[in-house]
């Protein structure tokens, strides 16, 4: 079929709206109209070349929509169903899944290559040459076709809009806190970047129970936002959270630091590292330029206080174990999922999109597809 789609062609360009044509699904495979996708700076590390992707790549992968076809041998989805994408595949078979740690699926070896789970071929094209779709997704054009893996069924009273989210940035953010962070009823919970991430960090880290939830962001809107969602303190910078923290712990600092700023550099984990407590854990959520390799840190007081530093992908907790459960919390009123997009585009505005995020105008900006984009 013809539909269209935001497609970037090489590092430092624009997302283009081009036509392209996505084939139907192969055995495995399911094609998906979506309702909208999640901006996710992930994908703004394509632009910036920061994440490794052949070009040309259809960006987006967070995503909803109602699966319209069906392919040979689809045993956990039908034509009707409602589904949240997920940008980390479950085979369910694998080692890891069968370990529990659905959320580092082998499949996942595959992301960024654009090949398709089912058979190593592409399912987009545009003038005859191959699409790579992002993280086997590629949310922003209307229609995708992926493999089942992909993607996880909801029940049909979800706002289908709220959960487009749950397919990375509150699953990420909220898992940080709660299933790598482990926190924990009375405990003071720093956040370090209050984007669409962070903010159900902030989330993630009330609903745990925490007593102090300090977000820290330069950004006056988003620490205006994270007080809303679960924040009991904000501060612009780790420099000056510091001794508010101090005197808030009485010297004891931070349980868990969960750093979920933009584009991270390897001199913030030192910082992280001294707001955290004794035993404490500094949680490395936020993804930066894949050249980079230089970390600065105290190896002394990573020893001698017994401090972790932990990463985290997709928050920890697969992505059939963690959507539902969010969906828990949502019904219960812990998670705001409405309140996340503050902003809503349309496909053709995607650039202006990520403009805004750059310059903190929004905590997730989302598209929404209408009758006029199928």
């Amino acid at each position: 079929m013809k539909t269209k789609a935001a497609v970037l062609r090489g590092v430092g360009q624009d997302w283009r709206i081009e036509e392209i044509e996505l084939g139907d699904p192969v055995p495995g495979e399911v094609q998906v109209r979506l309702v909208a996708s999640g901006m996710c700076h992930s994908d703004h590390h394509l632009r910036t070349g920061g994440s490794p992707i052949p070009f040309p790549v259809i960006g987006g992968h967070e995503g909803s929509g109602i699966v319209t076809k069906v392919g040979p041998g689809v045993t956990s989805l039908v034509e009707g169903d409602h589904v949240v994408t997920a940008f980390i595949p479950a085979c369910g078979t694998c080692g890891p899944c069968s370990r529990g740690l659905q959320n580092l699926c082998d499949e996942g070896a595959g992301l960024l290559t654009g090949r398709s789970i089912s058979d190593g071929t592409y399912r987009a094209s545009a003038k005859g040459e191959p699409l790579v779709p992002m993280c086997l997704l590629g949310t922003f054009s209307p229609y995708i076709t992926v493999n089942e893996a992909s993607l996880v069924k909801i029940e049909k009273d979800i706002p289908l809009e709220a959960a487009a989210l749950l397919g990375c940035g509150v699953a990420t953010g909220w898992g940080s806190a709660t299933a790598i962070g482990g926190t924990k009823v009375g405990d003071t919970v720093v956040v370090v970047g209050v984007g669409g991430v962070g903010i159900n960090a902030v989330q993630g880290a009330a609903a745990a129970g925490a007593r102090h939830v300090i977000a820290v962001d330069p950004v006056e809107f988003k620490r205006h936002m994270a007080l809303a969602l679960g924040a009991t303190h904000v501060y612009a910078s780790l420099e000056e959270a510091m001794e508010p923290v101090r005197d808030l712990t009485w010297g004891l600092m931070a349980d868990v630091t969960v750093l979920t700023v933009g584009d991270i550099e390897g001199d913030i984990i030192q910082p992280a590292l001294t707001i955290t407590a004794k035993a404490g854990q500094v949680v490395v959520t936020a993804m930066g330029d894949a050249t980079k390799n230089e970390v600065t840190l105290n190896l002394f007081e990573l020893t001698l206080l017994q401090k972790r530093v932990q990463g985290a992908i997709f928050g920890g907790v697969g992505p059939r174990t963690q959507i539902p459960a969010l969906l828990h919390h949502y019904r219960s009123g812990a998670l705001k999922l409405e309140e996340l997009a503050t902003t809503v585009y349309r496909l053709e505005d995607v650039n202006q999109g990520y403009d805004d995020m750059l310059a903190g105008k929004n905590l997730r900006g989302i598209i929404r597809y209408t009758d006029a984009d199928f």
